[in-house]
């Protein structure tokens, strides 16, 4: 197959940030290769994590893929949780827990277009502390949403997330952003469009 290694990184990558399993033909569409193809790339890519001592390796099952920690690092991954479980939540722990309580239920992929970074760990820990919880998504059932919890809004001694401090006003700065930003992207089609 052409360009083995680009697609393999290719791969590796969308793993990574996906978090998830990620179904076989998401995989197939993305990177533009058939079943066949899909299918070498997955078989690779397991046997070179299984073979280059990596902490991390695939599993692949019931038409998904997902890059999972080995189990021999268990003990290691217990202890930093549980040190993480112990410390005060960073800025960008409380930043991903705003946009969650006050946005949610929020895609991963909302949330990270917002913080302008990969937020799968920092979700994880969160979900561990019992402030946020992840749902499916009724529109996208691959996909899943993140809400607070009822713990979390009970620990701030509030009935629902309405209210939040400036609840109306934090959801209308968000939804004027993304009107302003949905035109700026449409604009700039347009722009490019070749006129007829």
């Amino acid at each position: 197959m052409e360009d083995l290694e680009q697609k393999l990184a290719s791969l590796e990558a969308l793993l990574f940030v996906h978090g998830e399993p990620v179904p076989n033909r998401k995989i197939e569409s993305v990177l533009g290769v058939d079943a066949a193809a899909g299918e070498i790339l997955i078989a690779e890519m397991k046997r070179r994590l299984e073979d280059e001592g990596r902490g991390v390796q695939l599993i692949a099952g019931g038409g998904k893929v997902q890059l999972v920690t080995k189990p021999a690092f268990n003990g290691i991954l217990e202890h930093f949780v549980r040190e993480e479980l112990s410390e005060d939540l960073t800025p960008a722990s409380l930043e991903a827990l705003s946009i969650v309580a006050y946005l949610g239920p929020v895609s991963r992929a909302k949330i990270e277009y917002l913080r302008g970074v990969n937020s799968l760990v920092i979700l994880r820990s969160l979900m561990i502390r019992g402030l946020i919880e992840r749902i499916p998504d009724p529109e996208h059932p691959a996909v899943f949403l993140y809400q607070p919890t009822f713990d979390f809004l009970k620990q701030l001694g509030l009935q629902n997330k309405e209210d939040l401090p400036d609840f109306a006003n934090f959801k209308n700065l968000v939804t004027s952003f993304e009107a302003k930003v949905a035109g700026g992207a449409a604009a700039e089609t347009s722009a490019t469009e070749p006129q007829t």
